[in-house]
């Protein structure tokens, strides 16, 4: 269920004081004092993707501490008390605004000087639940240029209409799933750690350099190893992928939206069988984070396959890979085998 804005932030007001107290009563500040006391950047970040980010660009110099505990599905995540009052103590907050309403809400009232909301590092677009038909191609070549250009960095996002984030206004917030604009959100997030502590500013330029060009060659690789594939669609239970299928010239088809549980309507599954058959599409995907009900009913339904295609939201025991690159190219090799590339 939606709640509207202004009881959400009302509800986390009470919820980050509550936080503050908490932290006073059991001695929590003192917590805070040995963080302060080690050296160290303290990063806050809200979820896997930009967690990623401040570790591989921060290093040896900085401490990150997670809001969502790996296997915790981020977009239902209830933050505790205790959550709340650290956000107060962080040197820098990373966050991607649209994902998690209730972090969302906490992160503005906590009111730190170094927040970074990473979906205003790039330039969002709206997906919906069927993306490509009216991109494919078009989105290959992409607008955004080489991964390690910064060209929509820092713009303001404008859209409107996408599920995930109705109650912003914003477009859609996955944007680690394009090597393309995680590189640009990665440039940001370097420049904010040199503005929040300078005296390891190089070290931060350097190792935002190398993840770029890490980001870059990811890039390559997904262009090369979907460029010739006997079907250009895709059908996921979670519809995470449209600047991944704009990127590569795919068509995602979305099951029921951006609820990867929810059962799609008759109407839907009937739409589905008959693209299946006129685009050869042979898999369902699901993700790791949710049940796999809905894509194995549908397969059944359909005659289909299943497999995982990750979003990337948390890394779990059930992940295939350690780490964002492992899990992308895990991803690739799910796509190149339902896609039949050759």
């Amino acid at each position: 269920m939606n709640v509207p804005g202004p009881i959400r932030l009302t509800a986390a007001a009470g919820a980050l004081a509550l936080g503050l107290a908490t932290l006073t009563a059991c001695g929590g500040t003192s917590d805070a004092a040995d963080r302060k006391n080690d050296g160290k950047l303290h990063v806050v970040a809200s979820f896997y993707p930009v967690q990623f980010l401040a570790e591989r660009i921060g290093g040896g110099h900085v401490s990150v501490e997670s809001l969502t505990k790996p296997g915790v599905e981020p977009h239902d995540l209830e933050l505790k008390p205790r959550q709340i009052g650290r956000l107060t103590d962080a040197d820098v907050v990373l966050y991607l605004k649209g994902v998690q309403p209730a972090v969302d809400d906490a992160i503005e009232l906590a009111g730190v000087e170094h927040t970074v909301d990473a979906t205003t590092l790039t330039k969002l677009e709206e997906h919906g639940a069927e993306v490509g038909h009216a991109h494919g191609a078009e989105g290959a070549a992409g607008e955004e240029g080489a991964a390690g250009e910064e060209g929509a960095a820092g713009e303001e996002a404008g859209h409107e209409g996408h599920d995930h984030a109705a109650e912003t206004g914003a477009g859609d917030p996955h944007v680690w799933l394009d090597p393309v604009k995680y590189a640009e959100v990665a440039r940001g997030v370097g420049k904010v750690f040199v503005q929040a502590d300078p005296a390891h500013a190089a070290d931060y330029r350097k190792n935002t350099d190398t993840l770029v060009k890490q980001l870059g060659a990811l890039d390559t690789e997904f262009k090369d190893g979907l460029k010739n594939t006997a079907t250009r669609t895709f059908i996921t239970t979670h519809s995470a992928f449209g600047y991944l299928a704009e990127r590569y010239g795919l068509e995602q088809e979305g099951v029921a939206g951006v609820d990867p549980e929810a059962d799609p309507s008759p109407a839907r599954v009937k739409q589905l069988q008959d693209i299946a058959r006129a685009d050869k599409v042979s898999t369902v995907f699901f993700e790791t984070l949710a049940s796999d009900r809905t894509a194995k009913t549908l397969a059944r339904d359909t005659g289909l396959r299943t497999d995982v295609l990750d979003p990337l939201e948390g890394i779990t025991d059930q992940s295939k890979g350690d780490d964002y690159f492992q899990v992308m190219r895990a991803n690739l090799a799910a796509l190149q085998t339902a896609l039949g590339a050759r």
